[in-house]
């Protein structure tokens, strides 16, 4: 049995492999309309979320699954004070698979731990989101046909953003990336991340304030929101949340073939005037996040496509 807590836990050859399913299911939509016939996912919400949780279900739903669960914290046991590994070991004989979304780093590793039935890592605190990053890496490889040779701008707050985390790591793997980490200080990636990925890998990157100086050499700019449910204090989330707003003053200086993602939601980082260009990728991107679920689902549950 196998889990997905972080994108490390498969190898680049299982996700290329994973992504091409996904590519399959993009194109061949109806061939896999029975495949999870009397299988249900739990999705066990701790947090609110509306494109994970609900792109889980229409996954599990396309492939002909049911779906069971939570949505808050405050509409299961764990308001009674139910721990993780008391709710996974219920959840395991009531679904087959689950999905996990938790505020605390490491609460999908505990209940992997507990588990009977494959978790998937659906967002753990500031630490990791894993199909985020799945949905991204197809994204990126779908709209430029590659995940090696390129630039890649990550922008906004990537001290606490789980998704930037999880994309580093996971592109960190292919070659001849690039990063240009756009924050303010106070919003800079972790030191691990800086460390023991980046310098550890030799990964080339740079740190940067300036979001219109590092527009002319990105291939992908990865768009992040503040993120006011991290903060500890509300003065410091009204100074920050503005840091970066990109406009068409600002894509005027990107290249014409470059492609802007979001992990969304979006506030007002990205005006709304950017949403008909071309190079806006971030709804295709929800898009795309279907179709990797489906075919992770497929690929933990083991079952074959006839």
């Amino acid at each position: 049995m196998r889990h997905m807590l972080n994108p490390l836990d498969f190898s680049v050859e299982e996700i290329d492999r994973l992504l091409a399913l996904a590519d399959d299911i993009e194109h061949h939509l109806p061939k896999y309309a029975h495949v999870c016939d009397g299988k249900k996912l739990a999705t066990l919400f701790y947090e609110p979320s509306t494109r994970t949780r609900l792109s889980f279900e229409s996954a599990m739903l396309s492939l002909g699954g049911s779906v069971l669960g939570f949505s808050s914290a405050d509409a299961s046991s764990a308001a009674k004070g139910e721990s993780v590994a008391d709710t996974i070991r219920m959840i395991s004989c009531y679904a087959d698979i689950a999905a996990i979304r938790h505020p605390k780093e490491g609460a999908a590793l505990v209940a992997a731990q507990k588990s009977s039935i494959p978790v998937i890592n659906a967002g753990d605190g500031g630490h990791q989101h894993p199909t985020q990053t799945l949905t991204d890496l197809m994204t990126i490889h779908a709209l430029t046909g590659r995940l090696s040779d390129m630039t890649i701008g990550l922008c906004g707050d990537l001290k606490f953003g789980r998704t930037v985390h999880s994309l580093i790591n996971a592109m960190a793997r292919y070659p001849d990336i690039r990063f240009v980490l756009i924050a303010p200080d106070e919003l800079r990636v972790p030191s691990y991340i800086r460390e023991d990925v980046l310098r550890a890998r030799n990964i080339t990157f740079k740190e940067v304030g300036n979001l219109d100086e590092a527009m002319p050499e990105l291939d992908i700019l990865y768009m992040t929101r503040v993120q006011r449910e991290r903060f500890f204090n509300e003065e410091d989330y009204i100074r920050l949340k503005d840091s970066y707003i990109l406009d068409r003053k600002k894509m005027k200086l990107a290249k014409p073939d470059m492609y802007i993602l979001h992990p969304l939601p979006r506030v007002n980082e990205i005006a709304t005037e950017i949403d008909d260009d071309p190079r806006a990728a971030y709804f295709k991107q929800a898009q795309y996040g279907v179709y990797v679920r489906m075919a992770l689902i497929i690929t933990l549950l083991g079952l074959e496509v006839k």
